[in-house]
């Protein structure tokens, strides 16, 4: 896992070219925190798909935070997880 710098945001990415989707961690613009997937890919909406209503979403880019209780590792974890293995 690598961090990087993608549109000056925090990124994360795999060292295997074209094996994961970007991650980011940013503010959106309602100015609390998220994580953002590649608009183009399906992660969000394939997370989307095994939790509906469980979070707010933004488009098909990014799950939105208020405060960090609303984290839940194990389903965060597993959008994470799906994002940096996307393309294996």
């Amino acid at each position: 896992m690598e961090e990087v710098l993608r549109w000056g945001q925090h990124s994360y990415i795999t060292p295997k070219k074209k094996a994961a989707s970007t991650l980011r961690l940013g503010v959106p613009k309602n100015g609390t925190f998220a994580i953002f997937a590649h608009c183009q890919s399906s992660v969000i909406s394939d997370y989307v798909a095994l939790f509906p209503d469980q979070d707010r979403i933004e488009g098909n880019s990014a799950v939105l935070f208020d405060t960090k209780d609303q984290i839940d590792p194990n389903r965060h974890g597993l959008l994470i997880k799906s994002a940096l293995t996307y393309h294996l």
